[in-house]
């Protein structure tokens, strides 16, 4: 059994900073549980561009408020604690943090844990442990 407590992620390389927002890497491809999960915060104030090509996504806000822009369609999602959305279709799509918002995401196929949005927003299909 894995045990990881966010206090021991904290200011190590598995939290990542991205700008817009700092993601702390809980499991990832390594763990070889098949996912990843990420303690997320997006930070307010911030549009991100993204569009996982390679990877499915699922969202839960735990806290704060964010909208999610469907490209496709111009749909504005709202996004506040108790909430789930799951990128089920490799949506493009706009990240907006409206407060400061907490999100658990998981991946699959799982990240390494070391993963930047490229100039499209997107994640690279696989990155060596």
């Amino acid at each position: 059994m894995k045990v990881v407590k966010l206090e021991d992620i904290l200011g190590t390389d598995k939290e990542v900073e991205g700008g817009n927002w700092v993601s702390r890497r809980l499991i990832s491809k390594k763990d070889g549980m098949g996912y990843s999960v990420n303690d997320t915060i997006i930070r307010a104030g911030t549009e991100t561009h993204i569009w996982y090509q390679n990877h499915l996504e699922a969202v839960y806000c735990i806290e704060g408020h964010a909208e999610v822009v469907t490209l496709s369609d111009n749909k504005v999602h709202t996004i506040k604690a108790g909430t789930l959305y799951a990128l089920d279709e490799h949506d493009e799509h706009l990240l907006r943090g409206i407060e400061d918002a907490r999100m658990v995401c998981v991946f699959n196929p799982p990240l390494s844990g070391r993963e930047i949005h490229d100039e499209n927003g997107v994640y690279p299909a696989d990155l060596d442990e």
